[in-house]
């Protein structure tokens, strides 16, 4: 459904404006990419069962190979504003 309502414009005759809904991500998007999180919460959950929260916020039990999957661009995201290139972990 959409969201409309009428305005007046310029010249007092009525407009209506439509809002399309906010696309909502289907169920398993986030299922389709490896998000990041540290390892010692991965090592955590992989003994507790504790789900993890990654970058992105989504919140899940890591139960697969991140290998296979592309990186959340989310995630990506978020990790390279805190550590741009030239501030890269590790160099």
């Amino acid at each position: 459904m959409t969201e409309q309502e009428t305005r007046p414009d310029e010249r007092g005759a009525t407009t209506t404006i439509t809002r399309p809904e906010p696309q909502i991500a289907e169920p398993g998007d986030n299922e389709r990419f490896a998000h990041y999180v540290r390892k010692e919460k991965i090592v955590e959950a992989a003994v507790s069962g504790v789900p993890v929260i990654a970058l992105c916020g989504k919140v899940w039990v890591p139960n697969r190979d991140p290998q296979r999957f592309p990186v959340c661009p989310a995630c990506k995201e978020i990790l390279d504003k805190a550590f741009p290139p030239d501030d890269a972990p590790g160099d």
